[in-house]
């Protein structure tokens, strides 16, 4: 990550202490925080939140720093457990002012953590707001195209809650990376073919299900590999309490579609752990 540059001191103290501001400006933020093969902006900014709170500058420069801090990628359950952690050392008082500035500063991110998390461990973005597919969709859906040529790769991810439309693909031999946060799952389909086709599941991150028609669910987990044969009715996703991530490979064939027929039941999918 490169640092943005510092303009606080000029900006403020450029005409009255134009020394302070130059040494603030290019040495503490433009030598000193720029040196991330030593020590990574997140860091320091770790290291900095807890100084100043130590101290008990919880001023508008500490709410600077927090907001830095989220900027360089502490999430909102990292510094809640920051803080917490550092007033047993720092002392109760400076830790409730401290939660009070962090509190209003990751306001927004209460929802967005284990998405965060989730494309934490992954190699593939989430993407873009799914818009040129919305209509087709229950909830909010996101795109992100890694590869246009040869073979067509995407990355699908599904908020809780988002299910697509009953729908039957006319698939091409493509690879794709689908996220399912928790609860999410896809219609009951199955995919066709004249000759070959077919679906390969490779299970990369979180916990999800697999199901054919008339059988029981199967729990998948990172490094599983499920191998669908065409024909064969089935449906695939998260677990109620899991994001979950895999590639699906179509499998080259003549002709190859998918005709999708109705939903997973609610009653049946709470049934799964």
């Amino acid at each position: 990550m490169t640092m943005k540059k510092i303009t606080a001191g000029r900006d403020v103290l450029g005409e009255f202490a134009p020394k302070f501001a130059q040494l603030n400006d290019d040495v503490l933020f433009g030598e000193v925080w720029s040196r991330e093969s030593e020590l990574s902006a997140r860091d320091r900014s770790l290291i900095t939140v807890t100084a100043l709170m130590a101290q008990g500058l919880t001023d508008t420069s500490f709410g600077h720093h927090l907001a830095m801090a989220k900027e360089n990628g502490i999430t909102r359950s990292e510094i809640a457990e920051i803080l917490t952690h550092a007033a047993f050392y720092a002392g109760w008082p400076k830790a409730w002012a401290a939660f009070r500035m962090a509190k209003d500063i990751w306001a927004d991110a209460e929802n967005t953590d284990e998405k965060q998390l989730h494309q934490n461990s992954m190699v593939f973005p989430i993407g873009a707001p799914n818009d040129g597919f919305a209509q087709y969709f229950s909830g909010q859906s996101y795109l992100a195209p890694v590869s246009t040529a040869q073979v067509k790769i995407f990355n699908v991810t599904f908020e809780p809650g988002c299910r697509n439309n009953w729908h039957i693909h006319e698939a091409d031999k493509r690879l794709t990376s689908t996220h399912r946060p928790p609860g999410l799952s896809n219609n009951w389909h199955i995919h066709e073919a004249d000759k070959g086709g077919g679906q390969i599941l490779v299970c990369v991150a979180g916990r999800g299900y697999y199901q054919e028609w008339g059988k029981e669910p199967q729990e998948l987990h990172p490094g599983d590999v499920i191998n669908i044969m065409p024909g064969v009715k089935h449906w695939h996703g998260a677990a109620p309490d899991s994001w979950f991530s895999h590639l699906a490979v179509e499998v080259p064939g003549e002709n190859c579609r998918s005709q999708w027929c109705e939903p997973v039941s609610e009653e049946e999918y709470r049934k799964l752990k």
